[in-house]
Order: structure tokens, then sequence, then C-alpha cells
């Protein structure tokens, strides 16, 4: 029993692909070619090859350039949008004089003609990715820093396709991923992100002193910042302790003067001094009253 409905069930699937099979042709669709993928360097030229085996009078082409929204590049046998000044068309295919980054993307050709299973529809898919040199890299330097701290510097780029690795320079001389690799004269304490273009300095030392340059590199080219220089100097122990002690001279020669004053009896003084001037304003007034009183009685 198990063997028998093993069996109808393998001839109910081979009766479906067959059935299927027929609608497709009878339908007149193709399947997909294989995905193309097309490279080109930015500004020069890229052929977007649509994959069919022969052209024909009653054949119409269609270029479709596919994302967010679907834009005709070639449509009614012309070009469309600024692919008509920087493209031309061999067969099937596009030939861009011209690339721009803003011509990467997924495109698709499709052909239709007339078959004798009805209208034969073809479809291809190719990519087109841009290749972009690095411009010029924004590097952070600072300008100073103190001796034993962590100091950071910055490289970026924000244009290269593919993303570039970066490489730092001081004074000219390439700084090696492995510091411990380079001469003895050079701070060891250093680490180079090729990927991320950050040179940090874990202890930076007088010897860090110098003019730094980074440069962004990919398979297209190379971009190099302008040099920046960065002083490092030591902390000056010697100056700080100085100042602390003449700080705390000054407020103990005011503290004593404060003392002297009191026990000379300079605020005593002082304040007697402005008891003695109320008083005499005080008896002033009352004699002031005395007469104003007896002159109002006579």
């Amino acid at each position: 029993m198990a063997r028998r409905s093993r069996h109808r069930l393998l001839l109910l699937l081979l009766r479906y692909l067959v059935v299927a099979l027929d609608y497709h042709k009878a339908c007149g669709f193709s399947a997909p070619k294989d995905h193309q993928v097309v490279t080109a360097v930015e500004y020069q030229e890229a052929i977007l090859a649509c994959k069919y085996p022969k052209k024909t009078v009653s054949s119409r082409l269609e270029w479709k350039k596919l994302g967010r929204s679907v834009s005709f590049v070639y449509y009614q046998q012309a070009l469309q949008g600024d692919f008509k000044d920087r493209a031309e068309m061999i067969d099937f295919s596009i030939r861009i004089k011209n690339v721009t980054r803003k011509d990467a993307g997924k495109y698709r050709c499709e052909v239709s003609a007339p078959s004798e299973q009805g209208q034969n529809l073809e479809e291809d898919t190719v990519t087109l990715e841009v290749l972009v040199a690095p411009a010029v890299p924004s590097c952070e330097v600072p300008n100073s820093a103190l001796s034993g701290t962590v100091v950071e510097l910055r490289c970026q780029d924000k244009e290269g396709n593919p993303a570039p690795e970066y490489t730092w320079f001081k004074d000219g001389i390439r700084l090696l991923g492995n510091p411990k690799l380079g001469s003895q004269g050079t701070n060891s304490s250093y680490t180079v992100n090729t990927k991320s273009g950050t040179l940090q300095f874990n202890t930076v030392s007088k010897l860090d002193s110098g003019e730094y340059a980074c440069e962004a590199r990919n398979s297209v080219g190379h971009r190099r910042c302008r040099g920046k220089r960065m002083q490092v100097d030591d902390l000056n122990i010697s100056g700080i302790i100085a100042a602390v002690v003449v700080g705390a001279l000054v407020i103990s020669v005011c503290g004593l003067g404060v003392c002297y004053a009191q026990r000379k009896g300079y605020f005593s003084k002082e304040t007697s001094f402005q008891k003695s001037s109320s008083a005499s304003k005080a008896a002033t007034m009352s004699e002031n009253d005395f007469k104003h009183t007896k002159s109002f009685i006579i």
C-alpha cells in the first residue's frame, strides 16, 4: 500500500511539472539569465550588456534603472534623461561614455518579440558598481599636547569607493602599523587603525613632536591631507610647585598683616572713632533741637 501511494504521488508531481512547463511556454515568459555585475571607474566608460540572442525588426527593447522608483533609461527607441548626451546604444547594450557615481545601481533590460507561442518576453539584470578615488581626507591634529597623556589623531574620507585605507606620516616618513619595528628614536606606544584612520598615542612624549599628515588610498587612487604640526611639552612640575609656594606665602603674609593690625588696635581705634563721630553727631542734633524749642517759647 505504501509503495502504491508513493508511485501515485510521483505521477501527480510529474503531471504538475508538465502542465507548469506548458503554461510557461504558452504565455511566452523566459527565465532570467545569470545576474551580471559591471565595475567601472568614475569618469570612464562602461557597457551594460543585454544578453539577448538575436535582434530582429519586430523586437522591442526597454532599459530601466531599478530602485525606490523605476526610471526609464531607454524607451521608445531613444535614450532618456541625461543619458542622451553621454551614452549610445550598441544593439541591445548601452555604452555609457562618462560614468558618474550617481549611475551606480541595478538596471534591467526587457526584450519582447513575437514567437510561435505568442509574445515572448525576456529580461536581463545588470548591476553597475562605480569605483571612486578618495578625496583629500580631513585630518584632525592637535596643535599641542602634554607629555604622558593620551592623544588621538583622526583622518577620514567620505567619497572613496571602495572604502580607503589610511596611512599616517610624521615629518614625511610613514609610520609603521607595528611601531616596535620602527627606529629607536620613535615612541613605540602608538597604534594605527588603517580602517578607521585613527592614530593614537597611549603615552605621548616629546619625541612625538613633529608634522603629521594622513593619506587615504584605495584601488582607484590616493590623496593626502596637508601636514599639521603637533608640539609635545613636558609638564612643568617645578613651575607648578613654585606657583603654589608663592601663593601660600602671599596668603600667609596677608594673614600676619591682619593679625598685626588687630594687635596694634587699628581696627578698634577705627571702631571707637566711628562711635565718637556718631555721638558728636547726636549731640549736635540735640543742641539744635534745644535751640529751636527755646526760640519757639520766646
